[in-house]
């Protein structure tokens, strides 16, 4: 129990601080010493109250970010703050499976129906790192097919705010097999998008494989 508080206590909001500074020398200090008892000790707290779980999985996710194979086995946890009333854990966990996503391709593959339902109810937050986790997939030959379809699917419905950056960022992934499918996806939401410069963002991304 004095270690678990330990690990607490070096969390911002127990040190009344509204920074992240401290979450993330937390997260280099875990790293650094490969602290998988501090790890499950912050995993332990995502159900603690709200202030607590937030700085638990802004520390998680960014270990994540840096050594994902250190968070790797909690990711069910993750994929159950999915469904949290904390948007700030909701988004967090959405976070944290992006980083893991490489590591863990067929575990996260697995669990797209629940993290896609999730993005559909979630935050914008949420809904950006549910698209990096299929442009993630999408650049991993066994699940490259199936997640580009999926992908589609949410560039079809994605709202007109941030269909620019998300064209952009699948630019990676695209080729001579889901370029077509890719121009035609983008050129049926143009009509949908009211401000000119997002407009011409999606065009150029277009026009960049339409050749």
């Amino acid at each position: 129990m004095e270690k678990v508080m330990s690990i607490i206590q070096k969390l911002a909001s127990s040190q009344n601080r509204r920074d992240e500074a401290l979450n993330q020398e937390l997260a280099k200090e875990i790293i650094l010493e490969q602290n998988k008892k501090a790890i499950r000790e912050l995993v332990e707290n995502l159900s603690n109250k709200k202030a607590i779980q937030n700085d638990c999985i802004k520390v998680l996710y960014e270990i994540g970010e840096h050594a994902p194979n250190l968070i790797a086995p909690h990711l069910n946890t993750f994929i159950s703050c999915l469904d949290s009333k904390n948007n700030r854990l909701q988004w967090g966990a959405m976070t944290a499976i992006f980083t893991l996503t490489k590591v863990c391709s067929k575990e996260v593959f697995t669990k797209l129906p629940v993290i896609l339902t999730s993005a559909d109810k979630g935050s914008v937050i949420t809904k950006d790192n549910a698209i990096n986790i299929l442009i993630e997939l999408c650049s991993i030959e066994s699940y490259s097919k199936d997640a580009f379809t999926l992908l589609t699917e949410q560039l079809l419905k994605s709202p007109t705010n941030q269909l620019p950056m998300y064209a952009e960022r699948c630019i990676p992934i695209i080729n001579n097999n889901n370029k077509e499918s890719f121009i035609k996806t983008l050129t049926l939401r143009l009509n949908d998008i009211e401000k000119e410069t997002k407009r011409k963002r999606v065009e150029k991304v277009i026009k960049k494989f339409n050749k």
